[in-house]
């Protein structure tokens, strides 16, 4: 099986295939070095990486992805990487990415995970975006980019109905990313409350000190440490833990 760095680090076995994780992170931490770490290290160990690059740039995320050793032309080229744009559209401009959203409107995203969900042997559609398996692990940065174009409920009720039955649907793992402290309690609450495990970024000062750190918070049905750890954030941005 694929290994989650980080993640995995703080566990006493493996996450289990089919698996949500929600990553709450204040905007200055280290969640999106982070994001990569986990993806490459992923990769590395025989997986294959989805990532969703909804707050940044698709090129922006395929060059840390080089930066961290990958070799995105061919890991993209043999399918073990894809970069899915969802940032393009919310510029009001059309992506160049063979995988990119179309809208941001959960009305039109329902109907792709409806697709995407559907249980078969294989890709439900030609050109699915999303792979099936358990060497499949997907990651958004920041899933709450699309409460800039949808009202609370009816992006909880898309998120609750679509996007979480899929992993266990895939037999995938999928971490999503949403900033702390922009949205109501509502919004948070209720993603907590749907998935199999939650996880903290935050930076924090201590006189002049600034640590970078992260703690698994919850996880069902797998033994971990619930303490804070510091990060090391590495010349090329891998983020490791300070042991």
């Amino acid at each position: 099986m694929p290994r989650l760095p980080l993640i995995e680090d703080l566990t006493k076995e493996p996450v289990p295939p089919g698996s949500s994780i929600l990553v709450e992170f204040d905007p200055a931490s280290q969640w999106y070095n982070a994001s990569f770490t986990i993806a490459a290290g992923w990769i590395r160990s025989g997986g294959v990486a989805s990532y969703n690059a909804q707050a940044q740039p698709p090129e922006s995320a395929r060059l840390q992805f080089k930066r961290l050793g990958l070799d995105t032309e061919t890991l993209e080229t043999e399918e073990k990487l894809r970069i899915l744009d969802w940032y393009t559209t919310q510029l009001g401009q059309k992506s160049k990415e063979k995988y990119a959203n179309t809208s941001l409107k959960v009305a039109d995203l329902s109907l792709l995970w409806s697709k995407e969900i559907i249980p078969s042997t294989g890709s439900p559609y030609p050109g699915a975006v999303y792979r099936r398996g358990a060497d499949v692990l997907i990651i958004a940065d920041d899933e709450l980019v699309l409460l800039r174009f949808n009202d609370e409920k009816s992006f909880i009720h898309y998120w609750c109905t679509r996007v979480i039955p899929s992993a266990p649907a895939r037999q995938s793992t999928q971490i999503v990313g949403a900033v702390k402290g922009v949205y109501s309690d509502y919004i948070y609450k209720s993603m907590e409350a749907a998935v199999d495990g939650i996880i903290d970024f935050k930076l924090e000062e201590e006189g002049k000190r600034t640590r970078d750190l992260m703690r698994i918070r919850s996880m069902r049905n797998v033994h971990f440490d619930r303490e804070w750890h510091e990060l090391k954030i590495g010349d090329n941005f891998e983020v490791t833990l300070d042991q």
